[in-house]
């Protein structure tokens, strides 16, 4: 698995429209850097914010999230979010990625944040994941810290490994085309792999593995027979 460049970068956006709005330059001046690193792009937060409050009592459930756990709020680019100390929000990236089914993209925080105590917190773009990236961001300081909606916020890495069995296309992963702050969800059930239909159904996915499997086998025969 290796780790893709700004020209691998430039070239999957113009082919494949991996990252939208795409900039080819990385923009600054004035404001918290976005655009293409050597071997990153660093993506801006967007307008919509929820902010953790314990003030209506809630508890924070992963199977069933209540709305009176946020206030929620709404910024212009350039306007500020004030994260209390030792609390947490959820925003979104303005940017729409789409990732290739044999890329993953890993999601690291900038410089800029960190030095102020700034924690972002975003699990694996998962290899035909697309959408909007729900962003976690916490406070880790005794003070409160200003985050600027429609400015960098993290860095995405991205790297690419061979063709899965399964990518989270194939799947139907249930944050697939998620748009905006999109909160925990479980599945039924019912919506299990074994119930999904389309290109990978698990008898498709059985006939693949046997195919590799024979295919390994054959190889090391042949190795053997010299």
């Amino acid at each position: 698995m290796s780790l893709k460049n700004d020209r691998w970068i430039q070239h999957m956006n113009e082919r494949y429209g991996m990252i939208a709005p795409f900039v080819t330059v990385q923009q600054g001046g004035g404001i918290i850097s976005y655009g293409p690193s050597s071997f990153g792009y660093d993506v801006r937060a967007g307008n919509d914010w929820k902010l953790f409050t314990d003030v209506l009592g809630a508890v924070v459930d992963p199977k069933s999230q209540d709305q009176n756990a946020f206030v929620s709020m709404h910024r212009k680019d350039g306007e500020t979010i004030i994260i209390p100390p030792n609390s947490y929000a959820l925003t979104h990236t303005v940017e729409t990625l789409k990732m290739p089914r044999n890329v993953t993209g890993v999601c690291i925080g900038k410089s800029t944040y960190a030095r102020c105590g700034i924690h972002v917190n975003v699990t694996p773009l998962e290899a035909g994941w697309e959408g909007q990236v729900t962003i976690e961001i916490s406070n880790g300081t005794r003070l409160p810290v200003k985050v600027y909606a429609g400015e960098g916020i993290m860095q995405v890495l991205f790297f690419e490994g061979e063709d899965p069995d399964v990518s989270y296309a194939d799947r139907k992963g249930k944050y697939q085309g998620q748009k905006g702050i999109t909160l925990a969800r479980v599945l039924e059930s019912s919506d299990s792999l074994e119930g999904l239909t389309g290109i990978a159904s698990s008898e498709a996915i059985r006939e693949k593995q046997s195919r590799r499997t024979a295919s390994t086998k054959q190889k090391g025969s042949r190795s053997r027979g010299r």
